[in-house]
């Protein structure tokens, strides 16, 4: 069977890159409303990509042979280096998810809820009451910490000097990512430049991290990745690469920090316009229930996802949905397409969580996480984490609903955020909502089924 590739636009490539960074989703819904649910179109720095939108063609992607689709090729894991579980594929990818998986499931992901409460009501002690603020900044400090010391370990010195460095290399790196030509070394101002020297600063940090962790005699009973990691290769009998753990580290960040932060910001943004939601939401607060919870979170994921497509290349002729697409083509999965399309989701149009209180999501028509071998592997993490921030916020917040238009998808180099930042209006509650954990076994049991 000769190559072919689904039709497309045939405008050329710098004008489709500077469309796609300006109107992303916009522009990819107009060409599969003109093109079909396939199309092909020229982008830098990709080149050629083949976009697709239906569950099936999702699932041919998904479940392809690792040397058949290779997602260790983006440019995603060449900013963020060769240890990064983005710049890996096949076996060495394999390997490495299977040992980094386990403290993101289960009860070993449960013993990190202490951290989250504590972080979200620490950021949110600095909230004012009954004026506009954007909470988008203040989720980012709460998920950017929850990290710093769940995954890094960090405490201290070192714990102040990442959280004053990372914020500003993640923004730095998110443009390096969505424009190649930044990542020339053009001189001492260039991004570049800045780029390396925040790489310098953040590997000596985490050098320190992992020489005190290796000093540490209880290093076995400490629960933080970064102890659990070198455990890891301390069996292994291989010796410490730090620069490989410094890598992955900036990976679990980057994955984890700002993409689930826009996604709290995006729940105070759909919530307030939603006020039968929220006070259904504000009831189950009172209790120990939280399916409602979950699945609302489920349904933000849903219309405004915080990632709009993952990307694979073709490393060997490919088949799907009737074309064959030749080496070195890109194939990308559509995400927000896909869950704005009312032939998979009934009222795909509505806000509307109830479409999943007690039901799973499908595997292949609601995609926030990426799938296949390549999910997301904090995905069970990031949903355990904004539940129990919207928890606290819940308990101890009154959140004012709004009659403002919806906030626009503001595209921030690699993930999408609220425009103007998730703007909130809150009152305190006089007294704490009932405080204690979710009934833990059926949260975890539902992260995890």
């Amino acid at each position: 069977m000769p190559t072919t590739l689904p039709p497309g636009p045939r405008t050329p490539s710098l004008l489709n890159g500077l469309v796609f960074v300006v109107a992303h989703n916009r522009f990819l819904r107009s060409l599969h409303r003109r093109y079909g649910d396939a199309v092909t179109l020229r982008i830098p720095p990709f080149g050629t990509v083949v976009v697709v939108a239906t569950p099936e063609l999702v699932k041919a992607v998904y479940t392809a042979k690792p040397d058949v689709l290779h997602a260790g090729e983006d440019p995603l894991g060449e900013v963020l280096g060769p240890g990064s579980l983005f710049s890996m594929d096949e076996e060495r990818h394999l390997r490495e998810r299977r040992m980094l998986l386990p403290p993101f499931h289960g009860e070993r992901m449960r013993s990190y809820e202490a951290i989250i409460e504590e972080e979200a009501k620490a950021a949110m002690a600095a909230w004012p009451e009954g004026v506009e603020f954007a909470s988008l900044e203040s989720f980012q400090t709460i998920t950017l910490r929850i990290i710093l010391r769940a995954v890094f370990g960090a405490e201290g010195r070192e714990l102040a000097e990442l959280e004053a460095l990372l914020p500003p290399m993640t923004a730095l790196g998110q443009r390096l990512v969505a424009a190649p030509i930044l990542r020339r070394d053009l001189g001492r101002r260039s991004p570049a430049r800045r780029w390396r020297a925040m790489r310098a600063r953040y590997r000596r940090l985490t050098d320190k991290l992992i020489d005190d962790h290796l000093a540490d005699p209880d290093l076995a009973a400490r629960i933080d990745i970064l102890a659990l990691m070198l455990r890891a290769q301390l069996e292994d009998g291989g010796g410490i690469d730090k620069a490989d753990l410094a890598d992955e580290l900036l990976t679990l960040l980057v994955a984890g920090h700002e993409t689930t932060g826009s996604a709290l910001a995006w729940s105070v943004e759909r919530l307030r316009r939603h006020p039968a939601v929220l006070h259904r939401l504000e009831a189950e607060a009172r209790g120990d229930g939280n399916a409602l919870r979950l699945a609302t979170a489920e349904e933000v994921l849903r219309v405004r996802p915080v990632i709009s497509a993952t990307f694979r290349l073709v490393k060997k002729p490919f088949e799907i949905g009737g074309w064959r697409l030749p080496p070195g083509v890109w194939v990308a999965t559509g995400i927000t397409t896909l869950h704005r399309d009312g032939r998979f989701h009934e009222g795909a149009g509505s806000f509307d969580p109830d479409r999943y209180l007690g039901k799973k999501p499908d595997t292949y028509s609601w995609i926030p996480f990426g799938g296949g071998v390549r999910r997301c592997l904090g995905a069970a993490f990031a949903q355990f984490e904004i539940d129990v921030v919207l928890r606290t916020l819940l308990r101890d917040f009154e959140l004012q609903p709004t009659s403002a238009p919806g906030e626009r998808e503001g595209f921030r180099g690699v993930a999408f955020a609220p425009s103007k930042g998730g703007v909130a209006v809150v009152r305190r509650r006089p007294l704490p909502q009932a405080a204690g954990p979710p009934e833990s076994t059926s949260l975890i049991t539902a992260l995890n089924s």
